[in-house]
């Protein structure tokens, strides 16, 4: 069973920034990716950022030039860097995690990003 727990969530003012953190209890070999998650209410979940065992990183088109997804393997942590947010960045985000060899996901318990304008 793996477990995520995402912190770094909070309230910031429109401009701002924020770091979220997901720390995992396994280590990334068990994993073919890590990615952040986000919904708003009465919104689907959609894909924020995501990074590939192989360092290959994706971002949402509306997060391009903002966020930044990293990880520290060591650490066993990957972390999401949120510059310059937006009121519409408000949600939940949501850390996941992808098995390197089975159809199988785990997923934190999320952590409330709101942004004020």
């Amino acid at each position: 069973q793996v477990q995520l727990v995402e912190s770094g969530g909070g309230l910031v003012q429109a401009g701002g920034s924020l770091r979220l953190s997901c720390e995992s209890s396994e280590s990334f070999t068990s994993f073919r990716a890590m990615g952040w998650y986000r919904q708003a209410p009465g919104e689907q979940r959609e894909l924020v950022a995501r990074i590939t065992s192989d360092s290959q990183k994706t971002y949402a088109d509306s997060v391009k030039g903002r966020f930044t997804i990293s990880r520290d393997s060591a650490k066993r942590t990957v972390y999401l860097q949120m510059n310059s947010l937006k009121p519409e960045d408000t949600a939940v985000y949501y850390c996941n995690a992808e098995d390197l060899w089975y159809d199988y996901e785990s997923w934190g318990q999320g952590t409330q990003v709101t942004v004020s304008s």
